[in-house]
């Protein structure tokens, strides 16, 4: 997933995660992602840039595409992340330079490790069902593997957590016991909760970690919070357990991982940890140089934008 701002904010990320359970609920901004999508993005966002290693949130749908083209994202780079595609509707057709081409469909993980370097497209299939709904997400790498060679990985199925009128898919990482096949380089959980109108659970936690849920359909009571769809409520650090209360059928998505100790510079689609290394990147990919290139989508691939006249710099994220 790109981000299409075509004038992106450099976001400076350090650490910045609460030393206890807090409840601080984000709204996202709109912002418009290829023709005819529109995202609400709620990482980074005022004052909280990142939830353990995950670094970026988009949530958008439910979207009536039945008679739209839906997602259509040009060919675009990355570089210094991993990107995970999570649907609940629809379908989006994945390329990318390493000659992959993959339909992820609802509950199943499309994760690519963009290491040193790698481009992709993501767009509805022309024959495509009539809703679009959905999360994309990004896990910042761990210097130690941030240069790792580029990789893409479809997983269909996923372990399942079941108690107490709540399922929990198991994205990446480990929860309650389960572990996800995807590839991971920090300590970290993504999770999809789904709760029956009238389920109360408490989802036992890691106090090492920091989380947030966003919400993505229903209304649920999170530690006694109301949260509807769009939402990301934060957490903070500290929890053995979560208390959950659905007021309808709802969905959530929980995210959390150890708080993530290197700064870093965040502009449009790299994580790097210096200006000078963004500014090559985007180099490289004017000139057509290390990001390779995406065979297959029609169309042309995404211009970066223009840097902002001031020097890009590693900060911590303090508010």
């Amino acid at each position: 997933m790109s981000n299409l701002d075509r004038k992106p904010a450099p976001a400076v990320c350090g650490r910045q995660a609460a030393t206890g359970p807090v409840k601080d609920l984000l709204t996202g901004r709109h912002v418009p992602l290829g023709e005819s999508t529109v995202v609400r993005r709620l990482l980074p966002n005022l004052g909280r840039r990142m939830v353990g290693a995950w670094c970026f949130v988009d949530h958008y749908g439910p979207d009536d595409i039945a008679d739209e083209p839906g997602m259509q994202v040009p060919p675009h780079p990355h570089m210094g992340l991993q990107t995970v595609s999570w649907l609940h509707e629809g379908s989006v057709l994945h390329r990318d330079s390493l000659g992959s081409l993959q339909t992820v469909r609802p509950r199943e993980l499309g994760l690519m490790t963009s290491g040193r370097a790698i481009s992709h497209s993501e767009e509805s299939p022309r024959a495509h069902a009539p809703l679009l709904h959905g999360a994309q997400l990004w896990v910042a790498l761990p210097d130690a593997h941030r240069h790792t060679e580029p990789a893409f990985e479809h997983h269909p199925e996923l372990p399942v957590v079941t108690a107490g009128g709540l399922r929990a898919d198991l994205i990446l990482g480990t929860l309650d016991g389960a572990t996800s096949p995807g590839t991971t380089h920090t300590a970290l959980t993504g999770a999809d909760l789904t709760l029956r109108e009238g389920a109360a659970h408490r989802l036992p936690l890691d106090p090492g970690f920091e989380y947030a849920v966003l919400a993505m359909t229903g209304s649920v009571d999170v530690d006694g919070v109301p949260v509807e769809p769009g939402s990301l409520l934060y957490l903070g650090c500290g929890r053995r357990e979560l208390p959950l209360r659905a007021r309808t059928d709802a969905a959530l998505l929980l995210l959390g991982g150890e708080p993530f100790e290197e700064r870093l510079v965040m502009w449009w689609n790299f994580v790097g940890r210096s200006g000078e290394e963004i500014v090559q990147a985007r180099l490289d990919w004017e000139t057509g140089d290390r990001f390779g290139e995406v065979h297959g989508y029609d169309g042309d691939r995404l211009p970066a934008p223009q840097l902002p006249a001031t020097p890009l710099k590693p900060r911590g994220r303090e508010r």
